[in-house]
């Protein structure tokens, strides 16, 4: 195992070198990208601090241990339609839309329908209170408690190693992605 980070990658012959930010280069016949994602946050004031433990991406990951309570959707555009009523089977839900977008009358008939509550108010700040709950206050000073809020911020890619090789890449829901086959295979060949 070498501990170190790799920050280049080009074509070298009929294979790949890659090279540290120790300047080591090392050669490679097939690169495999783990890179992952680094997610874009949105500018709420306590989000940060709490990502990862109350404020949560994914309801697969994290909805059973936070299942029964008052669940928010913290809006970073008309994606969190589908997230509030994905997470309403998980509880009762609240979507924040923090001035990302305005929900059409189609759109709140389908909130309605999974008695999702929605909150046009921008919010202020992410606090706990004294048991632990997390607290969303919005912009007019209303407070509201919830379990765990979800939300799902726009990512771009965690490096530029698959850029830097030419790679191709698709625009997904929340970014960047890397464009593979059927096979995972990118654009370019061994990679």
């Amino acid at each position: 195992v070498l501990a170190g980070l790799a920050d280049k990658a080009a074509a070298a012959g009929s294979g790949f070198d890659i090279t540290t930010d120790r300047g080591e280069t090392f050669g490679a016949a097939r690169l495999v990208l783990a890179t992952g994602v680094r997610d874009i946050l949105p500018d709420v004031p306590g989000l940060a601090e709490h990502w990862g433990k109350s404020v949560l991406h994914c309801p697969y990951c994290h909805g059973y241990e936070v299942a029964g309570g008052p669940l928010g959707v913290l809006a970073t555009g008309p994606m969190a339609m589908h997230q509030a009523q994905l997470i309403a089977d998980w509880g009762d839900v609240t979507l924040f839309a923090n001035g990302t977008f305005a929900p059409d009358a189609e759109q709140m008939l389908a909130l309605e329908k999974r008695n999702v509550r929605f909150e046009p108010a921008s919010v202020a700040e992410l606090e706990k209170d004294g048991s632990g709950r997390l607290i969303v206050r919005l912009e007019d000073g209303r407070r509201t408690g919830v379990k765990a809020l979800f939300t799902a911020p726009p990512n771009t890619m965690a490096c530029p190693l698959a850029e830097q090789l030419g790679c191709t890449f698709t625009e997904g829901f929340l970014g960047p992605v890397i464009t593979v086959d059927d096979r995972q295979q990118t654009s370019v060949q061994g990679v």
